[in-house]
């Protein structure tokens, strides 16, 4: 990480020794946490579980989704990294990279070009999107932003607790799901604002 201070290195390395991680997966992760802004990271690294994603809200998803241990421990790293990179002075961001995994790509909302949303909105509690289509979720107003080829449809959640985004190979809405309290739900099915 060239473009970290010498006392970012020392804490990244510092982490790494307290999680039980290589310097390396500390970095790649904390780069994903950069590029999310500091609440969530899409990231790939084998001793982090192979692909991954992590919000700040308590939703940790890994490829070695069976294994509880590592999901605990590379869900503390996050946690330590965001707090982190919160607390450290400002750094140029790093580039963002495209995914391996296939899966939604998060934005950093340091990106103005990731506000697409209604300013009435607010800043979204996460956001990502892949291809043509983006998401952004507003839990404090019960609202998700979509945006498909350009359009931007807002839903109510009705109170639902959102944890996560899927996509399947379909197009339009009718392949996006919310993993929920209640189950996985399709977006389709939530009231249009």
């Amino acid at each position: 990480m060239s473009n970290a201070t010498v006392s970012t290195q020392s804490a990244l390395q510092d982490l790494a020794n307290r999680h039980g991680f290589s310097l390396d997966a500390v970095q790649t992760l904390f780069r994903a946490i950069q590029s999310g802004g500091g609440s969530m990271a899409q990231f790939s690294h084998y001793e982090l579980g192979g692909s991954g994603q992590w919000m700040g809200g308590g939703m940790l998803m890994i490829g070695d989704m069976f294994n509880n241990n590592l999901k605990s421990r590379v869900g503390s790293l996050a946690q330590d990294l965001s707090n982190l990179y919160y607390n450290q002075p400002a750094e140029p961001a790093p580039s963002v990279q495209n995914p391996q995994s296939g899966g939604m790509q998060f934005n950093s909302f340091s990106n103005s070009n990731a506000n697409w949303w209604p300013s009435e909105l607010g800043h979204p509690a996460s956001s990502g999107g892949q291809n043509n289509l983006s998401y952004a979720h507003f839990p404090d107003s019960d609202r998700l932003a979509i945006r498909l080829d350009g359009e931007v449809v807002v839903f109510n959640t009705q109170g639902l607790s959102i944890g996560g985004f899927s996509q399947q190979q379909s197009n339009g809405l009718q392949g996006l799901y919310v993993s929920t309290n209640r189950g996985q739900i399709a977006v389709s099915s939530l009231p249009r604002v």
